[in-house]
């Protein structure tokens, strides 16, 4: 552990600016609280294997804050080089950080692991000391992780409309009025179960959720899927093609959300789904970017123009939550299988 350590602080030291901390949160790119191996950062660095934590590198110190739920398991874990800073007990972040660091500190995060509102909220907190929040070129943790598990190729599958109760055409035009009604003309869309229920697809790329690692974009003309084209099949993605719906690797998120922001995404691409959607072409006057602010990461959101976005939950959160039978149908029947499962147990 002294050795991560020592390397982070290192490269810390070789940034520009040279970073006084570093943040090391739990979440991935998708701001998922339970991820895969590859993603598990902070676990990597601190050696603490709960779900929820924040992990702080200082040039001296190393502290871990997290709830109720795994004092006495991080005190278990965590080595002598760290510190358990217990939520409730000790003094939450931006306090520790404006008492114990100087002023005009660079604190170092890595922009695809925070979410908007959270990297929001420490930029104001730590302004108050004129302390600066410094998004890094590369994650500093997968820099010196010698062994990191490698990314897995599973295979994203169809998830039938005998089970979704609801067709992607159906999700899809609902999904535009409600940006034609807020004045957008498009959303980003990063919670992998959302991008999971709108396209009507399902993976394993995380332990025991039927997601897959992926992003969407959809407009008012055009539908997008940001993803390792390996784990997308013919028949899948003939099913996504069927639906407007442009599969295209998942490191594309990136420029693609820039030019979503300069208004050129949809010109760039051959796919249109104005027949379905809620305008023609270019003959709305919407022009704002819907962004979750909980679920979307800095990074994607410092590539809009922020006074042209739409900071809001998510419709497919409640989109999502609003039960069709056929879903009632499908959780009266999981908790049939559960229950006999822990009977049998």
């Amino acid at each position: 552990m002294a050795d991560i350590l020592a390397s982070l602080r290192s490269l810390m030291a070789s940034q520009s600016p040279p970073l006084d901390a570093l943040l090391v949160p739990s979440e991935d790119y998708h701001q998922s609280e339970y991820v895969s191996a590859r993603d598990k950062r902070r676990e990597f660095v601190s050696g603490f294997t709960g779900s929820a934590g924040l992990a702080l590198i200082t040039k001296n110190e190393a502290r871990l804050w997290t709830d109720g739920r795994y004092f006495l398991q991080a005190t278990q874990q965590l080595s002598d080089q760290w510190k358990l800073m217990r939520i409730g007990e000790d003094p939450p972040l931006d306090v520790w950080m404006s008492d114990n660091l100087q002023k005009e500190a660079a604190i170092g995060i890595d922009p695809w692991c925070v979410s908007v509102d959270t990297a929001q909220r420490w930029e104001r907190a730590f302004a108050k000391k004129n302390q600066k929040l410094v998004q890094t070129s590369t994650n500093l943790v997968d820099e010196i992780w010698k062994n990191r598990p490698p990314a897995e190729i599973n295979p994203a599958v169809d998830h039938p409309l005998e089970f979704a109760g609801r067709s992607v055409a159906e999700k899809l035009k609902a999904l535009r009025e409600k940006l034609s009604s807020e004045k957008a003309r498009g959303i980003i869309i990063t919670a992998l179960d959302e991008v999971a229920w709108l396209y009507n697809i399902r993976g394993s790329d995380v332990s025991y959720s039927p997601v897959v690692h992926a992003f969407a974009i959809v407009t008012l003309n055009s539908a997008f899927l940001y993803v390792d084209k390996r784990k997308v099949s013919s028949k899948v993605s003939s099913s996504l093609q069927a639906n407007g719906i442009e599969v295209r690797e998942y490191g594309a998120v990136s420029s693609d959300a820039a030019m979503l922001a300069s208004n050129q995404l949809d010109q760039a691409t051959g796919v249109n789904f104005g027949q379905n959607g809620v305008c023609q072409n270019d003959t709305c006057d919407n022009d704002l970017i819907w962004v979750d602010p909980a679920s979307c990461c800095y990074a994607l959101f410092s590539k809009l123009d922020a006074n042209k976005v739409l900071l809001q939950q998510s419709p497919l959160a409640l989109a999502k939550a609003l039960k069709n039978p056929v879903e009632l149908d499908g959780l009266k029947n999981a908790h049939i299988r559960d229950g006999a499962a822990v009977v049998q147990y």
